[in-house]
């Protein structure tokens, strides 16, 4: 079997890695042949991690390159596509440009958000339908979570549940220090730094009072001006993004209460609880079906509900020790990249 897999940016993308190479090996060994065909080049992410214009000229030349890729991979048995092969053009023109063949999409965040519910009315005029008119035609759609699931399936029968995973064999726990200064952990990129903005005020207090450190992985540019004493920024690099997961004692994903935010897929929780660090997480979305209260971490919606969680976890050592034990128990059992491989290989099998 043939497969020809379209993302929207290289493998420096979180969501390429995560949803797609990482898989690419168990596949082959499955003999499924995977061809994979980014839409746009890895200057595009460092653009958005360094909040620089990236050229219109190379636009507008991935997108003729995205439909070379089309017209070369005609014989692939399967289309394999990252949410939408052509972003802002409509429908009705992917659909020329893959007639006759069978298309699974993936989606592992609610971009059909950026469309139905954008602030311009023409892009929710001319786009508002578009994934729904898209997945009518699709043999099938992977998921990452609940939230996505209900929506692709009004339109593609086919679809399932696949959550972002990593592979436990690499995240791995490691003996945590008693020295201080204790570590909470952020990892994630410029455009879901939003989230943390509002608790920062919290974080900013629970540092100086625990002569902690806050550790922030990948924010870049939008973190900049949010600097405060005991804050640390450092550049997300694919070569010790696990080391700099395991450097963290405390692992925190805050989000906004916001539709696109309910369509997360947990991946930072699953990175912390994989190596074995107890979280705490805003109960939005999928956040509330992994953690469990109490047990791997805490669910907080309020300011002071943060101060509350993070305070009690810097205190107790042997707290951080179960919730992460537990944690890194779920991230095996569920969020692994064995538990999951088995799943894509039928599901793709089964439309063979």
């Amino acid at each position: 079997m043939r497969i020809a897999a379209f993302t929207r940016y290289g493998a420096r993308a979180a969501s390429t890695r995560q949803r797609f190479v990482q898989y690419f090996p168990a596949l082959r060994e499955a003999g499924i042949e995977v061809e994979h065909h980014p839409l746009f080049d890895d200057d595009y992410v460092s653009a958005l991690v360094d909040g620089t214009a990236y050229p219109k000229s190379k636009a507008v030349a991935a997108y003729a390159r995205r439909f070379e890729q089309l017209a070369a991979c005609r014989n692939a048995d399967l289309f394999w596509v990252y949410v939408e092969l052509l972003p802002y053009l409509p429908a009705f023109v992917e659909r020329l440009a893959t007639a006759g063949k069978r298309i699974v999409y993936e989606f592992d965040d609610a971009f059909f958000h950026s469309y139905d519910q954008s602030g311009n009315a023409a892009v929710r005029a001319v786009l508002g339908g578009k994934h729904a008119a898209l997945l009518k035609h699709a043999a099938a759609c992977i998921c990452g979570n609940a939230y996505l699931r209900d929506f692709a399936v009004e339109h593609c029968p086919n679809s399932i549940v696949v959550p972002s995973v990593v592979d436990t064999a690499r995240y791995l726990p490691v003996p945590k220090r008693d020295s201080v200064p204790l570590t909470i952990g952020w990892i994630g990129s410029p455009s879901t730094w939003v989230g943390v903005r509002p608790i920062l005020p919290v974080l900013e207090r629970v540092v100086a009072e625990h002569r902690a450190r806050f550790l922030v992985i990948g924010a870049g540019h939008a973190a900049e001006g949010d600097v405060f004493p005991g804050m640390e920024l450092e550049d997300w690099n694919e070569a010790t993004e696990i080391a700099d997961v395991q450097a963290m004692d405390i692992g925190i994903m805050p989000l906004l209460d916001r539709p696109f935010e309910r369509g997360k897929s947990g991946y930072k929780l699953i990175q912390y609880m994989a190596c074995g660090l107890p979280v705490v997480a805003s109960p939005i979305g999928v956040n509330s079906d992994i953690v469990s209260e109490g047990r791997n971490g805490f669910l907080t919606a309020t300011n002071e509900e943060w101060h509350r969680a993070l305070s009690a976890l810097i205190a107790d050592a042997d707290m951080r020790q179960h919730f992460g034990e537990a944690g890194r128990s779920l991230a095996v059992k569920s969020f692994s990249l064995a538990s999951q491989e088995p799943r894509l290989i039928q599901l793709f099998r089964s439309l063979a």
